[in-house]
């Protein structure tokens, strides 16, 4: 069958949504078919701009992120996926967004300080607004109410679970805001590696996590004092500052890139351009994108070889990533592979797996051996969150830090064993704090040793719970750590790494929970 951006109306569309008014949905989605791309291929990168006399050069990011991801695939990058489960139009302020930001740039930074390597940064956020539900309803009290879709669909309040079309572009609104603002704080300086005390970090209480960082940042900013010495540092940052009108300079700012799941299939239609592709010289040539963010995913409840989303997510030439689980079969990986990525092309699949602690040694094995006989080229990425949630004595969702570690620690084992490599790691965190510094309180232990009669003290999260900022950092160095031994070629293995509490004054900490 041709391809089409809505040629996935002819299939069977899980976790599809049912409006009351067919005709008000029909004039919101033709409304958004009209309003401008929140991404394009043809996208200034602020890495690039130079506000000194050179202009703004252009570079084309999502087919920059593809060919980023395609050197993740050649073990010359790390991937870093993280966000919020489900973000909120409530959260989109410039605290918040900050905060995020400002979590992405710290764990990026010591994954580096340890692999030595680049990491590609992309964001769960400016889009993540709905979640697949296990149930159309709920039960609240003595009532049976629809489930709660996220803010994209209808409202967490009981009296407002009536699936709503004028959310649709409320959320491409709040999209586009929390976008602008994120490009207006990356192209202010804010990455920049001269001062990553500004991420945040003061709030953190664990002595041990602090100081691990701040060791990071002293040896940075010596490591930058002797480039700007010997005149290594390109640009005109050493010139003349950034806020005087010099340029970022090379170490001044970074690829962020912004993602959620393909989920609402009329909105993802909605925002599909046929538009020039970079690539290719001819003037005409043209593919389809999706303009709504440079990365999404299939998840798990909605890959089916022969439903809606794998056929709308076949035809658009973003990078894409799809979720794997205990559910599905060796054989129906590669097959759903086969429609993905016909052509076999670098850079285009990332496979997220997300089995749980428990399940990931019967599963992860026979995936990595099915795809590597297929000779289909995918980045591997662990999602250690979605498998591990479990509920707590007090009713609250939560997971264990132990088992989320535990999941990365064998998948890591387990690439190692099949002769394969794991290429990034897939979190659900925040850094939101609230008024008095405070992080979040979702899931238990890490080095902050959070208990479970802790956990209402700052429960946030009305989807899934997300590591905060302490527990972010906590795995952040145990990754870096891995990384550090592999490229100055230790002979630990995976499990070796684990039990390195006498070396790791972080892990140290942890030590007694696994």
């Amino acid at each position: 069958m041709e391809w089409s951006p809505s040629s996935w109306r002819s299939k069977p569309a899980a976790q599809n949504v049912k409006y009351a008014d067919e005709d008000h949905l029909r004039r919101v989605l033709s409304k958004i078919a009209t309003l401008p791309p929140l991404v394009a291929p043809s996208e200034a990168s602020f890495q690039s701009q130079n506000l000194t006399g050179t202009g703004l050069e252009r570079f084309w990011q999502i087919e920059r992120l593809r060919y980023q991801l395609s050197q993740v695939q050649e073990n010359k990058a790390f991937l870093l996926h993280a966000g919020d489960c489900a973000e909120s139009f409530d959260a989109c302020t410039h605290e918040n967004i900050t905060a995020k930001i400002g979590l992405i740039l710290s764990f990026s930074l010591i994954l580096i300080w340890g692999s030595r390597t680049p990491v590609v940064r992309i964001g769960r956020i400016a889009g993540q607004y709905a979640k697949p539900r296990s149930s159309p309803t709920e039960k609240i009290g003595d009532r049976v109410v629809p489930s709660f879709r996220g803010d994209n669909v209808n409202g967490l309040d009981p009296e407002d679970r009536t699936p709503n079309p004028d959310r649709l572009l409320s959320a491409y609104f709040h999209s586009t805001t929390t976008l602008n603002y994120i490009r207006a704080i990356l192209s202010s300086g804010f990455a920049s590696l001269s001062h990553p005390r500004d991420w945040s970090l003061s709030h953190v209480r664990s002595a041990a996590l602090k100081k691990e960082f701040e060791d990071i940042v002293a040896s940075l900013s010596d490591a930058l004092d002797f480039s700007r010495t010997i005149g290594i540092e390109t640009g005109s940052e050493s010139a003349i500052g950034y806020e005087r009108g010099g340029g970022l300079g090379a170490f001044g700012a970074v690829d962020l890139y912004t993602s959620h799941e393909g989920l609402m299939l009329d909105y993802e239609e909605a925002l599909t351009r046929k538009l020039r592709n970079p690539l290719l010289q001819s003037e005409e040539s043209q593919s389809y994108y999706n303009t709504s963010a440079h990365f999404l995913w299939i998840g798990d409840r909605t890959r089916q070889i022969t439903g809606a989303h794998i056929e709308y997510f076949r035809g658009i030439r973003n990078p894409i990533g799809m979720k794997v689980g205990p559910s599905m079969e060796s054989e129906e990986l590669v097959r759903v592979l086969d429609v993905l990525n016909p052509d076999r092309e670098s850079g285009r699949v990332t496979l997220i797996t997300r089995y749980g602690a428990g399940k990931i040694e019967k599963y992860l094995a026979s995936h990595i051996t099915a795809v590597k006989q297929s000779e289909h080229p995918v980045i591997w990425v662990c999602d250690p969150m979605h498998g591990n949630t479990v509920t707590s004595s007090l009713g609250l969702k939560t997971r264990q830090f132990r088992d989320i570690v535990e999941e990365l620690t064998l998948c890591l084992r387990i690439h190692e064993q099949c002769n394969s490599r794991l290429g990034g790691v897939s979190l659900e965190f925040t850094g939101e704090l609230n008024e008095e510094g405070f992080s979040v309180t979702e899931c238990l232990g890490g080095s902050m040793e959070l208990s479970e009669d802790e956990l209402g003290l700052r429960y946030q999260s009305f989807c899934d719970p997300r590591l905060n900022f302490e527990q972010s950092l906590d795995v952040a160095f145990l990754v870096s750590k891995y990384l550090k031994e592999r490229r100055t070629g230790k002979t630990r293995s995976p499990d070796e790494f684990s039990a390195l509490g006498n070396k790791n004054v972080v892990y140290d900490t942890l030590r007694a929970q696994r």
